[in-house]
C-alpha cells in the first residue's frame, strides 16, 4: 500500500486540541474537530507488552492516575488508568487510547494527522517500524495520508525502511547547524522545529533547500502571523482558535 502525504493545512491541533481537553485523548481529538481543525498531531509509543498507544511521556505520572515508566505496564494496566483528571474533573474517565482507537475516531471526524513517533528509551527502531507498518495496514482510506515525525533519527530511519512511501519529518527543538545533514541522513522532506529559536534567515535557509517547514507549539496569534510571513508552512498549536 503506497502512502504519500497530501498538502497539509496551515493550522494543526497539538495532541488534539490540548488547550481545551486532555492531551492525546479521544476527547482532545473531538475538541479539535469542534474547533474546525482539519488535522491533528499526536504521539505514539509502545506499552510494556508492545501495544501501540497514544501517550507523550515515558512515564505515566503527569497525564494519568498511574505511576512509573510506561515500559513497566501492560496495555490492560494502562487502560484502567484515568487520563482526563489531570486536566479537569469534567474529563474524568478518559482513557489512554490505542492507535486503533484513534484511527477510528479520526475516520469518524474526518481528521488528517501528523503522527509523532515518541519511543521510550531503547525502543526507537522498534517503535518506528511498528508504527509505520500499522499505519500502512490500517490507515483509513477516506483520509488524507498521514505524516510521520520524530525527534529520534533511529525511529525515522526504521519507519522509512518499513514503509518507504510514508513521508516523514524531522523534529528539532532548536535548528542546529547540522540540521541539513541530519535531514539527509534519514531521508525526510520536512522539518518541524520549535518556534522560539527560529529566525527569518533560518526559515529561508530551510525552504531554499527544498524542505517543508512547520513550527510547534505556537499559541500566540501574533507570533503565528510572523512565522507565516516568513513562509512557514504549518503551525502546530494547543489553541487553534487563536491562530490567524
Amino acid at each position: 500500500m503506497a502512502i504519500t502525504v497530501s498538502s497539509l493545512p496551515l493550522i494543526i491541533g497539538h495532541r488534539g486540541a490540548c488547550g481545551h481537553a486532555p492531551e492525546n485523548t479521544l476527547a482532545s481529538f473531538r475538541a479539535a474537530a469542534d474547533l474546525g481543525v482539519a488535522w491533528v498531531e499526536f504521539d505514539v509509543k509502545l506499552s510494556g507488552d508492545g501495544e501501540l498507544i497514544i501517550l507523550h511521556d515515558d512515564t505515566l505520572d503527569r497525564t494519568t492516575t498511574g505511576r512509573g515508566p510506561v515500559t513497566q505496564h501492560t496495555l490492560a494496566e494502562i487502560r484502567r488508568l484515568d487520563a482526563g483528571l489531570f486536566f479537569d474533573a469534567e474529563f474524568r474517565g478518559e482513557k489512554v487510547p490505542t492507535l486503533d482507537d484513534t484511527l477510528a475516531v479520526l475516520q469518524d471526524l474526518n481528521l488528517g494527522a501528523v503522527v509523532e513517533i515518541k519511543p521510550c528509551p531503547g525502543r526507537e527502531a522498534e517503535t518506528g517500524d511498528r508504527t509505520a507498518r500499522h499505519l500502512a495496514a490500517h490507515w483509513p482510506g477516506s483520509l488524507p495520508a498521514p505524516l510521520l515525525c520524530s525527534f529520534k533519527p533511529g525511529a525515522l530511519a526504521a519507519a522509512g525502511a518499513a514503509v518507504p512511501a510514508l513521508e516523514r519529518a524531522l523534529l528539532l527543538e532548536v535548528m542546529a547547524e547540522d540540521w541539513r545533514h541530519l535531514a539527509e541522513q534519514v531521508g525526510v522532506r520536512a522539518i518541524h522545529c520549535g518556534h522560539g529559536h527560529l529566525t527569518e534567515s533560518l526559515a529561508g535557509e530551510v525552504q531554499a533547500a527544498g524542505y517543508d517547514l512547520r513550527c510547534y507549539t505556537v499559541n500566540d496569534g501574533a507570533r503565528a502571523k510572523v512565522l507565516l510571513d516568513w513562509g512557514v508552512q504549518g503551525i502546530i498549536t494547543d489553541y487553534p482558535e487563536r491562530m490567524p
